[in-house]
C-alpha cells in the first residue's frame, strides 16, 4: 500500500490486529493477481469505511439501549438544535438531515412510535403537519447529549489538535469533491436522459 502503509504507526498506535492483516492480505492479493495494479486507492477507501464503521458504533453505545439508531439519533438532536417550538415539517428535517422523504416518514413514524416525537397540523396550512419532540423525547435527548459528546470526544481524544484540525480539513475536501462530483454526474445523466 503506497499511500497509507498497513499497520503503520504514524500516531504511536498500531491498526487493530484484524484490519492490519486485512489491508496486508488484499493488498498482497492484488500484487499476485494484478502486479501492474495499484490497489492504494482501495486499500485507503477500506481504511476510511472501518474507520467510520467503527466510530459509528462507539458512538451509538450512546442511545443503542434506548432502542435508537443513529439516524433516529440524528433526527432527534436536529429537532432539539433546530426546531422552533411549533416544530418543523417534513421538508426542514430533511433539508438539516440530508435524509430523504420517505425515509424521513419511516423515522419518524418510528420516533412517533416511541412517543418521543408528535406531529401537529401546521398553524399557517391545515394540510401540513409539523414534528417536534414531546416532553419525553426531549428529556431522553437532554440526558444524553452529554454522553453523546463525551463519546465523540474519547473517540478523537486520540488526535492533537493539530492532527484533528487536519482531519477535518481533509474530511471537508473529500466530502466537498465528491459531492461536486457527485452533481456533475447526476446532472450529466439528466442531460442524457433529456435529449
Amino acid at each position: 500500500m503506497t499511500q497509507v502503509a498497513p499497520g503503520e504507526k504514524d500516531s504511536g498506535l498500531p491498526l487493530s490486529r484484524d484490519t492490519m492483516t486485512l489491508l496486508n492480505r488484499i493488498e498482497q492479493d492484488w500484487q499476485r493477481m494484478r502486479p501492474e495494479l495499484d490497489a492504494s486507492p482501495m486499500l485507503t477507501g477500506l481504511l476510511l469505511d472501518r474507520l467510520g464503521s467503527a466510530f459509528a458504533r462507539h458512538i451509538e453505545q450512546t442511545y443503542r439501549e434506548e432502542g435508537i439508531n443513529s439516524s433516529n439519533w440524528d433526527l432527534l438532536l436536529t429537532l432539539l438544535r433546530s426546531a422552533p417550538p411549533q416544530g418543523l415539517t417534513h421538508t426542514e428535517l430533511s433539508e438539516l438531515t440530508a435524509i430523504s422523504g420517505p425515509s424521513m416518514t419511516n423515522r419518524v413514524t418510528r420516533l412517533l412510535d416511541k412517543g418521543l416525537v408528535e406531529r401537529v397540523v401546521s398553524a399557517k396550512d391545515r394540510r401540513s403537519a409539523l414534528v417536534r419532540l414531546t416532553p419525553q423525547g426531549r428529556e431522553l435527548v437532554e440526558r444524553l447529549l452529554p454522553q453523546h459528546i463525551e463519546r465523540e470526544q474519547q473517540a478523537l481524544s486520540v488526535l492533537t489538535g493539530e492532527e484533528l484540525r487536519a482531519l477535518t480539513g481533509i474530511a471537508m475536501k473529500l466530502v466537498g469533491h465528491l459531492e461536486v462530483q457527485a452533481v456533475d454526474e447526476e446532472a450529466e445523466a439528466d442531460a442524457k436522459v433529456g435529449s
